[in-house]
C-alpha cells in the first residue's frame, strides 16, 4: 500500500462545482504522505474525457492551470490526480472529482423575467407572492438541471419538495452589473408524466427597505421578477426546456410582510395545499408579465451561497420586567427562529428579536428603525405547526416570545444559525479563558456579518459592505474560514461600482443613501479595501489570478488618491472617518478621534502605492512597478517631514500615530524610529495599558508594539479587562465583538450613541496578531508555500495553539511551557518548507520540512 495519498482535486475556490461560471478551472490538490519530508518532483492530470497532461515536471499543486479543453457550457468532466516525490516515491490515482459548467454565455439563456402582477406586490417590503406552472415528461429522464434567480428573493419548489437548501437567495450584489443564478441538479424531484414547478418571490435587497436614516426602497427596481430555466434530458439524449413566461401564473400566499430589517409574517391560513404541485387548481391565479432583463449580467457565484448552518436551543427562559417571557439563546448570532406550535385557527405568535437586555426587556434602541418582529398565524392543525421565516434574517441573543398558545416549552422553539457556508480552516487556542473565549467572539462576530456580503452588523437598519470593515479583518478572516471565493465576487461588485461612482464606495454594493459622504468622496482606510484586501487574499491563499483581476481597480485607487493629494504627497483634504470609533471620540461623533485624519489618510496611501507597486511588479507590469514605488516613496517622505519631528515624535502622539508610522515604514532612520518606538511604549504604559485606537489602528498596534521589542506590553494590553480593551467586552458577557470598546457601560446600560453593535468584526482583527504572534503560525511565501513559525511567549500564558488549513494541507503550531522549558510542536504540511524561529536563538531560524517537529528549549524568564 502505498505511503503517499492525494485527495480529491478541487476546482477554483468552489466547495460545490455545479453550475461554475470558469470554463478552464484551475485545480488544486492535497497530498497525504507517511513519509517525512516529503516534496512534490512531478504530477500528472488525468481527465474523463481521455485527455492527459503526461508526467510533468513541476511542484505545482495550488490553482494549477486546466489542462484539457475548455469547458462549455452544461459540460461535465471530471479529472483525476496522481504525484511523483522527490524520493522517487509515486501515489496512486486520486479519486475522480467531477465539475460542472453553468450557463457561460448569454445567449444560453432562454428564460424571461416573470414578474408577478404590480397589485399584487403591495409596497415595499410587502406580501411574497407565489408562482407557478406545469409541464409534463414524456418519457423517463437522464438529468435535469434547474437555473434560477430572481430579481428580489427566491424559494423554489418542485414537485412539493424544496430545492437547494440556500438562504436569501440569491444573495445581494451589484444588481445593475451582475446578478447571481445558481445550478441545481433536480434529476430526483422530477417524474414520468406531470410536475409541477412554483416559487416565492419575496422584496428582499432588489426592492425592499436597505440602509440606515430610514434607508431606500425599490433601490434596483420596482417590480420582482423570477428568471428560471429548466433543462431536462432523456435517456434518448432528446431534452425539453422549462422556462419563465407567460404561462407562469402567480397569486397571493401565506407571507403577508416579508422585510430583510423589520421581519416576516405569515399567515398558515393563506397557504393554497399542494400550490406547487401538480393538478392543483389555479383558477384565479394572474398570469405573469414578462419584463426585460439582460442575460449578459447573470454570472454564476464563486463561492457557496447563505445556509442554515448550525440550530442553538435556548439556554435560560427569562421573565422580563412586564411580565414578558424572553428566550435566550447563549450566543449572539444572525439567523432566525424555527417554532414548533400546537393551537387555534388565527392565533398570531410573535418574535421579537435583541442582541442584549435592557433593564431586564430586549434591548431594542440600538436597532434603530428596525423592527426585527416575525409574526406567525396558526392554520390551527390538530399536529403542530413548524415555522420558520424564509426571507429575513435577524441579529440576536434574546428573543421575546407573545401569543403563545398555553405554556411554552423552550424544546419548541430553535434558533437557526444563517451565513454564508463557508468551510472553517483556522482554529486557536491557549491557556488563558479569557483570551479563548475573545477568539470564539471573533469568529462568531464573522459568522454573523459574512452573511453573503461582508457587512459590518447583522441586527440594525444597516447591514452594509462597509469596506474598511473588511480591510482591517481580512487577514483574520482568511484565517478562520476559506472565503476566498465570497470575497472574490464581493471585490468584483466593489470594482463595478468603483467603475460607476468614479471612487471606491464606503460600502458595497454602493446605494446612496445621502448624509455627509458624497458618492465621489474618496475615504481613506476604506477606499483602500480595494488594494489591501486583494493583497491578503493572495498572500494567504497564492491566488495571482485574484490579483490580476483586481488590478484596475487597485491602480484607479492609488491614481485617484495621486490626484487628490497633489504635489506634496500628503493627503490631507477632504473629508474622512480618520480612526474611527476610537475611545477617545464622543458617543455621538465617532470620527472625533485622536489622531489627525490627514496623518491617517497619507499613511494608508503610502502603503496602498507600495502594494501596487508590488504587484504590479509581480504581474510583470515593470513601468507601473518603477512607477509606483517612487510615488509610495514620495508620499513616505512627504509623511515624515509633515508629522514626523526629528526626534522621532509623530503628530498627535497617540497610539494609532505611532503604529501606523512604524507598521508601514514611514520614519527615516534607524534612530527616529528607535525615538517614535520607545514612545509607542510609553504611551500605552502610560494609558495602564488601556487601548487607545479605533478602526485603523487596532489592528496594527499589537504589532507595532512586538517590533518594538515590547512583547510583554503587547500582552499587556490584550489581556487589559479595564474598558476600554478587548477583554471588557469578554468580561461583560459579550459573545461578538463590539463596534464600540463601551457599546455597554460597565453599569450594564447601553452605550448612547446612536450606532451601538454587539456584533462587529473590525475590531476583532486582533485575532491575526494572535494566530501569527501569540501562536506563531504565519506565511512566509504566498499561500503557505512556506511557513513562518516565531511564537512570542508572553502574558503567564502556559500553553498556545494554532491550526491552519493552508492550500497543502493542515499546518499547526503548537507550544507549551513548564517552567522555564518551553516545548514547540510544529506540524509542516507536504510539499512545504518552514522556518522556525525558537525564543533562545530568534535570528536563527531552523529550517523545517514536511512533517511533525518537536523543539525543546530552555527560556529563562518570560516577556
Amino acid at each position: 500500500m502505498t505511503t503517499v495519498r492525494v485527495e480529491p482535486p478541487t476546482f477554483e475556490h468552489h466547495r460545490d462545482p455545479l453550475g461554475i461560471g470558469e470554463s478552464a478551472p484551475r485545480l488544486s490538490w492535497t497530498v497525504t504522505s507517511g513519509i517525512a519530508g516529503w516534496h512534490q518532483r512531478a504530477y500528472e492530470i488525468q481527465l474523463s474525457d481521455g485527455g492527459s497532461t503526461g508526467r510533468v515536471e513541476s511542484a505545482d499543486s495550488v490553482l494549477v492551470p486546466w489542462p484539457g479543453m475548455a469547458l462549455g457550457s452544461r459540460e461535465r468532466r471530471g479529472v483525476r490526480v496522481r504525484v511523483f516525490g522527490r524520493d522517487g516515491s509515486a501515489s496512486g490515482w486520486s479519486p475522480w472529482s467531477w465539475v460542472e459548467a453553468g450557463l457561460l454565455a448569454p445567449a444560453d439563456w432562454r428564460a424571461g423575467a416573470a414578474a408577478p402582477p404590480p397589485d399584487l406586490l403591495g409596497p415595499p417590503d410587502g406580501p411574497a407572492v407565489l408562482l407557478r406552472r406545469e409541464f409534463a415528461l414524456r418519457a423517463p429522464i437522464a438529468s435535469a438541471r434547474l437555473y434560477v434567480t430572481a430579481h428580489g428573493l427566491y424559494d423554489v419548489e418542485i414537485n412539493g419538495v424544496p430545492v437547494g437548501d440556500d438562504v436569501l437567495a440569491p444573495g445581494w450584489t451589484s444588481y445593475g452589473h451582475r446578478l447571481r443564478y445558481r445550478t441545481h441538479d433536480v434529476t430526483g424531484l422530477l417524474r414520468e408524466g406531470g410536475n409541477a414547478v412554483g416559487a416565492m418571490l419575496a422584496d428582499g435587497w432588489y426592492r425592499g427597505r436597505i440602509g440606515y436614516g430610514g434607508g431606500r426602497t425599490a433601490v434596483y427596481g420596482d417590480r420582482t421578477a423570477l428568471i428560471a430555466q429548466l433543462e431536462i434530458t432523456y435517456g434518448d439524449g432528446t431534452t425539453d426546456l422549462v422556462t419563465t413566461d407567460e404561462d407562469w401564473r402567480c397569486a397571493s400566499g401565506p407571507v403577508t410582510a416579508a422585510s430583510l430589517y423589520d421581519g416576516e409574517k405569515y399567515d398558515a391560513r393563506l397557504l393554497p395545499p399542494g400550490w406547487s404541485e401538480p393538478g392543483f387548481d389555479a383558477a384565479g391565479w394572474r398570469p405573469a408579465e414578462l419584463l426585460d432583463h439582460d442575460p449578459a449580467r447573470l454570472v454564476a457565484p464563486t463561492g457557496p451561497p447563505v445556509r442554515r448552518v448550525e440550530t442553538l436551543p435556548p439556554v435560560a427562559v427569562l421573565t422580563g420586567p412586564d411580565g414578558e417571557t424572553i428566550l435566550d439563546f447563549g450566543q449572539n448570532i444572525s439567523g432566525r427562529l424555527r417554532i414548533r406550535v400546537r393551537g387555534p385557527a388565527g392565533r398570531t405568535v410573535t418574535m421579537r428579536h435583541a442582541e442584549v437586555l435592557d433593564g431586564g426587556a430586549l434591548g431594542v434602541r440600538p436597532l434603530r428603525t428596525a423592527d426585527a418582529l416575525d409574526a406567525y398565524t396558526l392554520r390551527g392543525d390538530a399536529e403542530p405547526e413548524e415555522w420558520e421565516p424564509r426571507f429575513t434574517v435577524h441579529g440576536f441573543r434574546y428573543a421575546q416570545v407573545d401569543g403563545w398558545p398555553g405554556d411554552l416549552d423552550p424544546a419548541d422553539v430553535r434558533a437557526v444559525v444563517c451565513h454564508t457556508d463557508m468551510r472553517r480552516i483556522g482554529d486557536f487556542s491557549c491557556s488563558d479563558p479569557l483570551l479563548d473565549r475573545l477568539h470564539e467572539n471573533v469568529v462568531w462576530s464573522m459568522r454573523g456579518n459574512f452573511v453573503d456580503i461582508p457587512t459590518d452588523c447583522p441586527q440594525r437598519d444597516e447591514r452594509l459592505g462597509w469596506t474598511g470593515d473588511i480591510q482591517v479583518f481580512g487577514p483574520a478572516a482568511a484565517f478562520l474560514y476559506d472565503c476566498a471565493g465570497m470575497l472574490r465576487s464581493w471585490l468584483e461588485d466593489l470594482s463595478a461600482d468603483q467603475r460607476r461612482s468614479g471612487t471606491v464606495p464606503l460600502f458595497v454594493p454602493w446605494i446612496d443613501l445621502g448624509g455627509p459622504f458624497a458618492p465621489t468622496d474618496p475615504i481613506a482606510a476604506w477606499g483602500d479595501a480595494a488594494v489591501v484586501l486583494p493583497w491578503t487574499l493572495y498572500q494567504r491563499t497564492g491566488d495571482v489570478d485574484l490579483l490580476r483581476r483586481q488590478y484596475p481597480s487597485m491602480t484607479a485607487w492609488v491614481d485617484q488618491v495621486t490626484e487628490r493629494a497633489g504635489g506634496s504627497g500628503l493627503w490631507d483634504t477632504g473629508p474622512q472617518l480618520g480612526d474611527w470609533l476610537d475611545p477617545s471620540a464622543p458617543p455621538d461623533r465617532p470620527a472625533e478621534a485622536a489622531t489627525d485624519p490627514g496623518l491617517v489618510a497619507t499613511a494608508c496611501f503610502a502603503r496602498s502605492a507600495r502594494l501596487v507597486a508590488d504587484t504590479a511588479e509581480l504581474l510583470g507590469h515593470g513601468e507601473d512597478a518603477r512607477r509606483y514605488r517612487k510615488l509610495a516613496e514620495r508620499v513616505r517622505t512627504a509623511f515624515d517631514a509633515a508629522y514626523v519631528s526629528q526626534e522621532g515624535k509623530v503628530s498627535g502622539d497617540s497610539q494609532t500615530a505611532y503604529a501606523l508610522a512604524l507598521r508601514f515604514g514611514l520614519i527615516d532612520g534607524a534612530e527616529r524610529r528607535a525615538h517614535a518606538a520607545a514612545r509607542l511604549v510609553e504611551l500605552v504604559r502610560a494609558s495602564g495599558h488601556r487601548i487607545g485606537t479605533g478602526f485603523v489602528g487596532t489592528p496594527l498596534i499589537c504589532d507595532a508594539l512586538t517590533e518594538a521589542g515590547a512583547v510583554g506590553d503587547a500582552y499587556r494590553l490584550l489581556l487589559q479587562t479595564e474598558c476600554p480593551s478587548w477583554l471588557y467586552a469578554v468580561t461583560m458577557g459579550a459573545t461578538t465583538v463590539w463596534e464600540r470598546w463601551d457599546s455597554l457601560l460597565p453599569d450594564r446600560t447601553i452605550n448612547p450613541g446612536e450606532m451601538t453593535s454587539f456584533n462587529h468584526y473590525a475590531l476583532g482583527a486582533v485575532a491575526d496578531w494572535m494566530h501569527r504572534t501569540l501562536a506563531g503560525l504565519a506565511p512566509a511565501a504566498p499561500g503557505y508555500r512556506r511557513i513562518l513559525v516565531r511564537p512570542r511567549t508572553g502574558g503567564g500564558l502556559t500553553h498556545a495553539r494554532a491550526a491552519h488549513t493552508t492550500p497543502y494541507g493542515v499546518a499547526e503550531v503548537k507550544w507549551e511551557r513548564t517552567g522555564e522549558r518551553l516545548t514547540l510542536h510544529v506540524l509542516v504540511p507536504p510539499n512545504t518548507t518552514a522556518a522556525v524561529h525558537l525564543p533562545t536563538a530568534p535570528d536563527r531560524p531552523i529550517e523545517a520540512g514536511p512533517g511533525r517537529h518537536v523543539f525543546h528549549c530552555d527560556t529563562p524568564g518570560q516577556a
